[in-house]
């Protein structure tokens, strides 16, 4: 399959996830996303280096199902289904998921990229899946949504190490996961603590506390 079909995959991907008003299914967003972009080096090519297979290997295994257990399983001890009261809500986020896709488009053509580089979408899903991450990230309320959308927010970031994956693989993609992880523990650390003092992930009650 050609890359530029995955990658087009992840752009209408990232239009579902904002779209959706169910955890779960943005849960699924991120694991569908998370094999897509280890698929995507394979369909560039990159399979005959056997660095690039371990780390596809990685990718798939990490974003595609180590994370999402981890999401589930939370999602099942604090019993939300629903985003219910999102900071924008869904039609205008996908008008702004729509704008910010149409400007990564126009951005990726004033970019100095590496010679050389021969998958077009490569640059702009990057950048557009980074706005959507960013998207979420701030525009929902709930702490569950809002990893999610850290973790859309970090597969940009994967795109674009893509550019540098022959180069620098191994640096890219364990800083990449490093800060991953990081970002996923300390999100889970903060979920607890709502849930324990609150009995509730609504993030608007990160305003009640208190030294």
């Amino acid at each position: 399959m050609s890359p530029d079909v995955l990658i087009a995959l992840t752009i209408l991907s990232n239009f579902v996830l904002v779209a959706t008003s169910r955890v779960n299914k943005a849960i699924q967003v991120a694991v569908i996303q998370g094999v897509l972009l280890g698929l995507i080096p394979l369909a560039m090519g990159l399979g005959r280096h056997p660095h690039i297979l371990v780390m596809v290997a990685a990718t798939i295994t990490v974003k595609g199902w180590f994370i999402p257990f981890l999401l589930r399983r939370a999602l099942r001890e604090v019993h939300i289904h629903r985003e219910v009261d999102p900071y924008i809500g869904y039609t205008v986020s996908l008008m702004l998921c729509a704008l910010g896709t149409g400007l990564s488009l126009i951005l990726a053509h004033m970019l100095p990229l590496k010679g050389g580089t021969k998958v077009i979408l490569l640059v702009p899903a990057a950048l557009a899946t980074l706005f959507t991450g960013f998207l979420t990230l701030v525009s929902r309320r709930k702490a569950l949504t809002q990893v999610v959308g850290y973790l859309i927010l970090e597969n940009g970031i994967f795109l674009f190490g893509l550019l540098l994956v022959e180069d620098m693989p191994l640096l890219v993609e364990t800083g990449i996961l490093l800060d991953l992880f990081v970002g996923v523990f300390v999100m889970g650390i903060v979920i607890n603590h709502i849930r324990t003092a609150f009995d509730s992930t609504d993030t608007r009650h990160l305003a009640e506390l208190k030294d």
